[in-house]
């Protein structure tokens, strides 16, 4: 008899993704049935104040368990993680979270029989070796990040445990995320955010990459759909686990700040690369995403027109509503 998803743990559940992942499943399955946690707890968040929240440090393996205990959690997504640009300043820090919170949710998925784990991987597994459109599945892995090599190890750890202890551990590999709910927790590919709050809030924007910086990237609805559309998929289908690529569109800066301009025709950029530039040099500026299409039905619902539409209708109205 298959199980079904019934008790929900979200780690990093107050970051970029986290935030509107937990809203999602929440409308999907409960909202006392979807747990958020993150290391702090921040005021006034919609997370914390309408359903279950837990301060939880994935470094403690005893919380973790205590968590899982108090709710029969049988599903976790794990999203807590230190991004690219934050690792790079302290590699170290990077390593230890990430793959200490990573190995603790393994083990922990063993201990208790749980029904499956998401834990999301990135575009950051990249760098030197790969083709810079359309990288294939199969590809050479050699980041040049500290975050990339945490996913990178992340994706290999997840693999052997559904080979060595028949874990259900999935995940994903994220483009650029870009979202109009959440601000960006120190990504590479967070310009992509910014500009948009800057060109509602100021007209102008100082873009810490070239402007014929190519990277690809997906709206925050599609994340989500991605991943719970993964996390519902029958493990049967799925030859692959934890590395599906998973792609919707492909930009440079300056041709997002052309579509900005479209609605902002004042909107102005300048360019002014920082050490970030090199980690966005060693991406791909596209994903061949076809396993994901086959294997579990992927496909995205956005474009760069249909998302800068909709992102700059919502932050406008914040902007004049006084919530940016």
């Amino acid at each position: 008899m298959k199980r079904s998803i019934k008790k929900i743990l979200v780690t990093g559940a107050l970051g970029q993704i986290g935030t509107e992942l937990v809203l999602a499943l929440r409308k999907k399955y409960g909202v006392n049935n979807v747990i958020a946690s993150d290391i702090k707890h921040k005021e006034n968040n919609p997370l914390t104040k309408n359903g279950p929240f837990e301060i939880l440090d994935i470094l403690k393996l005893n919380d973790i368990e205590k968590t899982i205990e108090k709710y029969e959690i049988d599903t976790i997504f794990h999203l807590a993680a230190i991004l690219s640009a934050v690792g790079e300043k302290d590699p170290a820090l990077c390593w230890n979270v990430n793959m200490t919170g990573t190995l603790n949710i393994l083990n922990s998925s063993i201990k208790y029989n749980l029904l499956r784990v998401i834990i999301p991987s990135s575009i950051a597994v990249w760098g030197k070796g790969v083709p810079k459109y359309m990288v294939p599945q199969e590809s050479v892995l050699k980041p040049s990040s500290m975050y990339g090599v945490t996913k990178v190890a992340g994706e290999l750890l997840c693999d052997y445990y559904v080979q060595k202890f028949g874990v259900d551990c999935r995940g994903l590999r994220y483009p650029g995320i870009i979202s109009s709910e959440t601000l960006p927790g120190g990504g590479t590919t967070d310009y992509a955010v910014e500009i948009f709050y800057e060109a509602v809030k100021n007209n102008y924007y100082n873009c810490f990459l070239k402007p014929e910086t190519e990277l690809p990237m997906m709206y925050m609805p599609d994340c989500i759909k991605a991943t719970i559309d993964l996390a519902e998929a029958e493990f049967e289908d799925l030859k692959h686990h934890s590395d599906f690529n998973v792609a919707a569109m492909t930009f440079d800066a300056q041709t997002l700040a052309k579509e900005i301009q479209k609605h902002l025709p004042n909107f102005i950029i300048e360019y002014n690369p920082d050490y970030r530039q090199a980690i966005a040099d060693s991406w791909p500026a596209s994903i061949d995403d076809s396993a994901a299409r086959e294997e579990w039905n992927w496909k995205p619902n956005y474009d760069l027109g249909a998302m800068t539409k909709d992102m700059l209708e919502k932050l406008t109205k914040k902007f004049k509503d006084g919530l940016i």
